[in-house]
């Protein structure tokens, strides 16, 4: 299924663009002692280890959303700031995300627990060309309203990522496609970084890329409404 989503771009421009295909590259720390400590902040809520590193989980590109509000069920969903490369006819295009997930189905699945949940994303772009050669510069950060308190849940530079050039060409590679960009209508999550005081639950959640050699930032926020988890 298609999802369709409408952004606002850098040039001043607005586009509607149809996503048929959602890839969320998952373990993407470049050091490896910083992806030990995501592996083990995520083993304290019951999450297995991957089988490697990186991993290109799918799910249905009908989960993007650019929502105010998500729904979720049950009371164990975290959201998780993250760079998001957006492949368009005129080339690639960057935003934020939250790849928002049920911890509980990811003790058992990570695979299926991507799908389990929206997958919020922001609502304009910038050009990745512009941005490339201070990607490592950019710096991610997301809040979560915990308790009725606004904290501090994630903050980091991208150099803690993998590079989107080398995540587009390790895809394409496994997937067997040719080429080392992701085909058009394509949109990459390219991983999160570690969450301070570790994965809690709460009820928004709020990102940000910001460029601090122009000032300028990407965001997004949404509420997370807790539905009865019925047995």
């Amino acid at each position: 299924m298609t999802a369709r989503l409408s952004f606002t771009r850098a040039i001043s421009s607005r586009i509607d663009v149809a996503v048929d295909r959602l890839v969320i590259a998952g373990w993407t720390a470049r050091d490896s002692a910083a992806l030990q400590r995501h592996i083990d902040e995520l083993a304290a809520v019951g999450v297995p280890p991957p089988s490697s590193v990186p991993l290109f989980y799918r799910a249905a590109a009908r989960n993007l959303c650019q929502d105010d509000r998500i729904e979720v069920v049950g009371p164990d969903t975290a959201g998780e700031v993250e760079p998001v490369i957006v492949s368009l006819a005129d080339g690639m295009w960057l935003t934020v995300g939250s790849d928002h997930t049920d911890r509980n189905v990811s003790s058992y699945s990570v695979a299926l627990s991507k799908q389990t949940c929206a997958k919020p994303i922001g609502r304009a772009l910038w050009r990745f060309a512009d941005v490339a050669d201070r990607y490592d510069r950019l710096e991610l950060r997301a809040w979560q309203t915990l308790d009725g308190q606004r904290t501090l849940y994630q903050e980091d530079t991208l150099a803690a990522l993998c590079r989107p050039e080398e995540l587009m060409r390790q895809f394409m590679r496994r997937e067997g496609l040719a080429g080392e960009t992701l085909p058009v209508g394509t949109v990459m999550f390219g991983g999160t970084v570690g969450a301070t005081g570790g994965i809690r639950f709460g009820t928004r959640f709020e990102m940000e890329l910001a460029d601090p050699a122009t000032g300028r930032k990407l965001t997004h926020a949404y509420d997370i409404s807790i539905l009865p988890l019925v047995a």
